[in-house]
Order: structure tokens, then C-alpha cells, then sequence
């Protein structure tokens, strides 16, 4: 195919799409298991439970996914050792390709504000977003928080030969509430910019596909569509779009999971005030 018919820029690697959707499926069955007993004392608790075979069978679940959770962490965390450009470090780290926070972001979050209340130019954004950093290493912190408590919570004889029995109380509350704010972070504002923003409405198959539209990418992260040209590496990036039958694949399972996301925060909205906190 000839290659002015390619429209879009490679963004994501197979590995990088597979680790998402590994995160997707699992951080999904996390939220389900972990608010069936929650949320026992309600209807909606039991009918959450009953999917996973009752009350036991759904801590079960939890604690094996989130072995797997975990795993899957410390594989990405080798992963990213082993992308680094050791060669050029440690200013690889501080590179337009880099997802470490880094001054500029600020810097661009106080513009991007200002844009948005018509008072400052838009900025220009490179290859991430500081919101998409954001996503990355709430995730990060949020894994290595909720898998320390998790291991605590899910092993507690063996817990407690090295910290007192009140340390599981707090081990508990602190697995809680980061669980709470993950999936508030998710369900709302993750789906709500990766999904149903006016540039990638009706969804972003970025993660999905792996790549994105050239010519909304060259409104939105212009600084990146100038790099490439400016390396000569965009005509390389480019990719032609998937087929109709892997699109209509894709907004099913994109679809299908910000469904069970809002179905779980809009659930657990509702039954709160018939819990015992």
C-alpha cells in the first residue's frame, strides 16, 4: 500500500499494548472482587460475589490476581530498566521521550490551564502529556502501595512475626482507601481524557491499536509530529489504520471495560450508606 495512504503515527509497541491490556482485564477484576465484599451487607455485594462463587471464592480471586498484578510490576519495572539508553544517561531520562516528570510539565500544566481560560496560547506539547505521565506513575506508586498492604492483608500469621497485630489495621485502611482512589481515578477521569475528549471521541485506540491519527496528533502534540519531521523519523513512524473488523474488536473491548468501570463506581456510589465503614 502506498504510503501517503498511511494516516497514523506508531505510538505503542505490541509489548506495551499487551502489558496494558493485562493491566485492563486485571485492575477490572480487582475492582469487581475487591467491592463484592465490600460491599457483602448489600444485594448488590451478594450479586458481585456470586459471580466470582461467593464471598470466599471472590477474597480468593483477589489475592491470585493481585499475586499476578504484582508480577506482572516487577516485569515492567525490568522492562523500563532494560529501555533505558544507558548510553546517554542520565540525560536519556530527562528526553522528550522520557515519561519522567520533569520542570516543563509544570510548566505546561499552568499554560494548559491558561488556555483553557482563554488567557494563554495552547502549549506544545511533545510525545506525553503531563497528564499522561500522571496516569503512569499514579499507577506506578499505586501498585507498589496496594501490593505491599495486599501482600500484608493476604498473608497476616506470617505479617505479623515482623510488625505488631495493630499494623493490620492500618495495612487494611491504607489498602482501602487506594483502592477507592484508583478506581475514582479510572472510572472517571482515565476513561474521561483517554475516551471522550472531542479529539478522540467516540475512543482512543491508541492502546488498542498502537497508533494514533496524524492529523489529530498534529493539533494536540505538535511538538512531537515537528520533532519527527525535523529527525527525519516520520514517514517511518507511520502506519496505515487497522481494518474495519479489528476497529469494531477494539470499541467492544474498550466499550466493554468502561462499562463494567462505571457499572462498579456508579454500584458502589449508590450502596455506600448501607455498608459498615
Amino acid at each position: 500500500m502506498n504510503s501517503e495512504t498511511k494516516n497514523r503515527i506508531r505510538r505503542f509497541s505490541p509489548v506495551q499494548r499487551f502489558f496494558h491490556l493485562l493491566l485492563m482485564l486485571s485492575f477490572l477484576t480487582q475492582g469487581a472482587t475487591g467491592l463484592a465484599r465490600m460491599y457483602i451487607e448489600t444485594p448488590w455485594g451478594k450479586w458481585l460475589s456470586w459471580i466470582f462463587g461467593g464471598y470466599e471464592s471472590a477474597l480468593t480471586v483477589h489475592i491470585w490476581v493481585g499475586i499476578f498484578m504484582i508480577c506482572g510490576f516487577v516485569i515492567h519495572f525490568l522492562y523500563v530498566i532494560f529501555k533505558i539508553d544507558w548510553r546517554n544517561f542520565p540525560g536519556s531520562l530527562f528526553g522528550p521521550d522520557s515519561l519522567l516528570l520533569q520542570p516543563r510539565d509544570i510548566k505546561e500544566f499552568f499554560q494548559h490551564v491558561g488556555w483553557f481560560l482563554g488567557i494563554a496560547k495552547a502549549p506544545r506539547f511533545d510525545r506525553w502529556g503531563y497528564w499522561e505521565k500522571f496516569d503512569y506513575w499514579a499507577v506506578f506508586w499505586g501498585m507498589v502501595i496496594m501490593g505491599c498492604t495486599g501482600l500484608i492483608l493476604a498473608y497476616p500469621m506470617d505479617s505479623t512475626r515482623f510488625m505488631p497485630g495493630w499494623g493490620l489495621n492500618v495495612a487494611f485502611w491504607v489498602h482501602r482507601i487506594e483502592a477507592i482512589l484508583a478506581m475514582a481515578h479510572v472510572f472517571l477521569i482515565h476513561f474521561f481524557i483517554a475516551h471522550l475528549r472531542r479529539h478522540n471521541f467516540p475512543m482512543d485506540r491508541a492502546m488498542f491499536e498502537g497508533s494514533v491519527d496524524l492529523t489529530a496528533t498534529r493539533h494536540e502534540k505538535p511538538a512531537w509530529v515537528a520533532r519527527l519531521e525535523q529527525d527525519g523519523k516520520l514517514e517511518d513512524s507511520l502506519v496505515n489504520e487497522s481494518k474495519i473488523g479489528r476497529r469494531v474488536l477494539f470499541y467492544l473491548v474498550g466499550y466493554a471495560a468502561m462499562a463494567i468501570g462505571v457499572f462498579l463506581l456508579a454500584g458502589g456510589i449508590i450502596n455506600s450508606p448501607y455498608i459498615t465503614w
